[in-house]
């Protein structure tokens, strides 16, 4: 038995199928394609290091307990980023602030682990992260 899709649903596609060939008529944005490839990478890092200092702390080692953490919200951060981003969401300003400073918290928090070749890489791709957002972010700043 066929049913009959609500006449919202129907409105709802028809208006995103005119957004999305409205989409696809603007070129993308160089600065954010480069900055939501940034953040794509920092979030794959920071998810892996996360689960690296798990492993941390299954050994005994306490002061894995903040990186992880951090590591781990920093990644969702930096993934949501690089989706708003890469589409050129209205919302990018506030994302691209949001994932910066997440950025800088856990590079630091990553950068007080010395010695580590797991924290020294994801603090290395948290500045990455950090200036691509802020470098976005000022370039995008004029277009507005």
């Amino acid at each position: 038995m066929r049913k009959l899709l609500p006449v919202s649903f129907l409105a709802a596609l028809v208006f995103s199928v005119g957004s999305v060939e409205t989409a696809k008529a603007e070129a993308p944005n160089p600065a954010m394609v480069a900055c939501a490839k940034t953040c794509g990478e920092c979030a794959m890092t920071c998810d892996q290091c996360a689960a690296y200092c798990v492993t941390a702390l299954a050994e005994g080692k306490k002061e894995h307990l903040k990186s992880q953490r951090l590591c781990q919200d920093c990644a969702a951060i930096c993934g949501t980023a690089a989706c708003i981003m890469a589409r050129s969401g209205p919302l990018s300003d506030v994302i691209c602030n949001a994932c910066a400073d997440a950025c800088k918290r856990c590079g630091d928090c990553c950068e007080a682990i010395p010695g580590d070749e797991m924290m020294k890489k994801c603090a290395e791709e948290c500045r990455k992260c950090e200036t691509a957002c802020r470098a976005m972010l000022k370039v995008n700043a004029g277009t507005k």
